[in-house]
């Protein structure tokens, strides 16, 4: 017989709505999930916790898919069949160009696939780009909260270990924005799969080490409350973003 749930995330296989926000640590997943009205958590698993509830009458799901793109992407791929439509991942990355501050948002218009999972999955070819329509509605969403706001593309790069980064060539003269750990997974299933996703990115340090001395400014520290604040401005901008593409799907 087969169950009711879904066996890595545990949420439900029908039933949930086809709008979602995606963030890393499930106690933020908690925090996004208390600014909805009507919440409800309907499931816990591991490092997936996911609630459902509406954000200004529109029906959504928030839900943590942990931190790198192996085990994200087994919850975008549930989520999928469960039946949700479009995806925003909400997260944090490090900015790799000069001039990009902390606390403010990347919003990507593609990936850079180095996320130790898609090349598993599909060829090396295969783009990893955010839907247009999600891109334009994170911006327009940014505008209209005052946030500041960064466009471009991102690299989403498996290892994490902040002083061991050598950052290539090419990605510094071709201005490539920040470095994060999930959003390029999340764009080749969405693609593969005919779904809408995009993201939008925290700045919570220089994590290009030529772009910062490790030293001298103490290490990297993403506890600091110029990126709470980005994080709780970049949550409603997500959610907003949300609103906008429901709209456009006509729900």
């Amino acid at each position: 017989m087969t169950s009711d749930l879904l066996p890595i995330s545990r949420i439900p296989r029908t039933g949930l709505p086809e709008h979602a926000v995606v963030v890393g640590a499930p106690e933020r997943a908690a925090d996004t999930a208390e600014l909805l009205d009507g919440c409800v958590r309907v499931a816990q698993h591991r490092e997936y916790l996911t609630f459902t509830g509406t954000w200004k009458d529109v029906p959504v799901v928030v839900a943590s898919h942990g931190v790198g793109a192996p085990g994200a992407i087994l919850l975008f791929q549930e989520l999928a069949d469960a039946g949700v439509s479009t995806i925003l991942r909400l997260g944090t990355a490090g900015a790799m160009r000069a001039g990009i501050q902390d606390g403010s948002l990347v919003i990507a218009e593609a990936a850079i696939r180095d996320d130790g999972v898609t090349q598993q999955l599909m060829p090396p070819e295969y783009p990893a780009f955010a839907a247009p329509e999600a891109v334009l509605a994170l911006q327009q969403a940014a505008k209209e909260a005052g946030a500041q706001h960064h466009r471009g593309v991102v690299w989403t790069r498996a290892a994490f270990q902040p002083g061991w980064l050598e950052l290539p060539g090419a990605y510094a003269r071709t201005g490539v924005t920040a470095i994060e750990m999930e959003l390029s997974a999340l764009l080749v299933l969405a693609s593969a799969r005919g779904l809408v996703a995009g993201g939008a990115l925290v700045v919570d340090g220089a994590n290009a080490d030529e772009l910062v001395d490790i030293e001298a400014t103490g290490g990297y520290d993403p506890h600091r409350k110029v990126v709470a604040d980005g994080v709780a401005r970049g949550v409603r901008v997500a959610l907003d973003a949300l609103c906008l593409l429901a709209k456009e799907d006509g729900k």
